[in-house]
């Protein structure tokens, strides 16, 4: 509720000033309050700091805005990939509503269908499709590809919703790449970590490798590989920053290793450092294990 919903429910300016005091009522922006107890209950829940955030600018802006971009991405639960401009909102506006730009606000112009449209935490923002059609348009290909595995590891949408947004949104600014991503991505990625490696070894020339693959020799099978290029027999492992935290897992993944190249499986390891920073030499190690597994 606003200052002037406030006023037009007949509670004077003093008596807001003592319900915050009294913590009946929390500031959740410049005019904006709502009840403490709802507030902490919000701001307890996942992605809480960012419904109250983004409440607080829709209830002093356009009716017909939306939650959008990274907000409504932070709201579904997306994997977003880099850092966001500390407490900047992403909204969308259709076409033709009268402007009302204030600080930390990013403002999109944009048809919304209601299909395009639901509600979470009690405020409306973009749906996780358009959600993801939305980023991939507006983001690089990488940062597109990591929200859009996100949604569909997390079934959250599917391909054919993806695609039916593509049809709605035809010739929209940076479509072309949205369906690029849209096509690009795969549920069985585990990870923002596995979704950027995909995205390098397309830049760099390595086939697409099966994913989630279990794998093993003539003693049964030994585990399951991040990647897989059956071919080559080479398996690509990306280690996140947890792998090997448990001393007794990175033992673990040693003699595992081990046991896959006794089996004939070339194994390559690599960081989130790695691909994202030198990924051609993740490209070359991988090349090499190519050559020696016989499909180079």
């Amino acid at each position: 509720m606003t200052t002037a919903h406030l006023l037009e429910a007949g509670v004077s300016a003093a008596r807001i000033r003592t319900l915050v005091q009294e913590r009946v009522l929390s500031p959740i922006g410049h005019g904006v309050y709502v009840r403490a107890a709802l507030a902490a209950k919000v701001q307890a829940s996942q992605a809480g700091g960012e419904v109250l955030r983004l409440a607080a600018v829709l209830a002093v802006g356009q009716p017909s805005a939306v939650g959008s971009h990274e907000s409504a991405a932070v709201i579904h639960g997306l994997d977003l990939l880099g850092r966001r401009a500390a407490g900047i909102v992403a909204v969308t506006r259709p076409p033709g509503a009268s402007p009302r730009g204030r600080p930390g606000v990013r403002v999109h112009v944009a048809a919304l269908p209601a299909g395009h449209v639901t509600v979470r935490g009690g405020i409306r923002v973009t749906s996780v499709a358009r959600t993801v059609v939305d980023l991939a348009r507006t983001s690089s290909f990488r940062e597109g590809v990591v929200a859009a595995d996100s949604a569909l590891r997390g079934q959250l949408t599917t391909k054919d919703e993806l695609r039916a947004v593509l049809a709605d949104c035809a010739r929209w600014p940076g479509l072309g790449r949205a369906r690029m991503v849209v096509d690009f991505s795969d549920a069985l990625s585990e990870s923002a970590l596995e979704s950027i490696s995909r995205v390098a070894f397309r830049e760099h020339g390595i086939p697409p490798p099966e994913l989630q693959a279990w794998v093993g020799g003539d003693e049964g099978v030994i585990g399951r590989a991040d990647f897989l290029w059956r071919r080559y027999g080479t398996i690509g492992e990306a280690d996140g920053a947890v792998k090997y935290a448990d001393p007794h897992r990175a033992v673990a993944q040693l003699r595992r290793d081990a046991k896959l190249r006794e089996a004939g499986f070339q194994v390559v390891h690599f960081t989130w450092y790695e691909i994202v920073q030198v990924p051609w030499q993740v490209a070359a190690s991988l090349r090499s294990a190519f050559e020696r597994g016989g499909g180079g």
